[in-house]
C-alpha cells in the first residue's frame, strides 16, 4: 500500500489527535493519539529527522544541528503539498471504522535505510509509515499544527528560529 493523504486534527471532546491515514489502494487509517503519546513521538521523530540527514549526523555543535534541523524542516515541508484537503470519500478500513488508541511506537529501517515508525494499539494490528524527509517533516508539522490547537502545554518547536531560542540562558560557543 502506498500513502495517500494524511490528516492529523485535535479533538477537544477527546482530547486527543485523530489521525486519518488514507492509501492510494482507498484503505483508511484512524488513529487517536493522546498527549502521552504525541510527547512520545515528538523527540523520536525529531531524532529520526537528524539521523535521515547526513549534514546534520556529522555536526557536532548542537547549535548547528539545531540550525541545520530547522533548515531542513522548512526545505522539506516546502515540497509537501498542503493545500489539498483531505479527501473525505468512503474507503475501505481494514482495522475498523473507529479510530483505534496508540499506546506503542516501534522504529526500524527499511532496505533502503529509511526509518519506519511502527505505531500500534496495545493489542491488535497497527501501522506502519516508511519515512522520506518530507514525510517525516511534513508529519513534524501536522502534529505541531494541531498540538497548537489543544491546551497540552508540549514544547512542539522545529523551526530554527525556534530552536536556537529555547534556553536564553545556555552558554553560546563563538567562533
Amino acid at each position: 500500500m502506498r500513502l495517500h493523504q494524511i490528516r492529523v486534527e485535535f479533538d477537544a471532546e477527546q482530547d486527543r489527535l485523530l489521525m486519518l491515514i488514507s492509501t492510494s489502494d482507498g484503505a483508511e487509517v484512524r488513529a487517536w493519539l493522546t498527549r502521552r503519546y504525541v510527547n512520545l513521538l515528538w523527540p523520536l521523530l525529531l531524532k529520526l529527522a537528524e539521523e535521515v540527514s547526513p549534514r546534520i549526523a556529522g555536526q557536532a555543535n548542537q547549535d548547528a544541528r539545531k540550525a541545520l534541523l530547522g533548515m531542513e524542516h522548512v526545505e522539506a515541508t516546502a515540497r509537501a503539498d498542503f493545500s489539498k484537503p483531505y479527501e473525505r470519500v468512503p474507503r475501505s478500513m481494514p482495522l475498523g471504522e473507529a479510530p483505534i488508541l496508540m499506546t506503542k511506537i516501534q522504529t526500524s529501517r527499511d532496505p533502503r535505510g529509511l526509518p519506519v515508525v511502527t505505531m500500534n494499539p496495545s493489542q491488535g494490528q497497527g501501522v506502519s509509515l516508511t519515512l522520506d524527509k518530507v514525510l517525516l517533516h511534513s508529519i513534524c508539522r501536522l502534529l505541531q499544527t494541531s498540538v497548537a490547537k489543544s491546551d497540552w502545554g508540549l514544547d512542539m518547536k522545529l523551526s530554527a528560529d525556534d530552536l536556537l531560542h529555547t534556553d536564553d540562558t545556555a552558554p553560546r560557543v563563538l567562533n
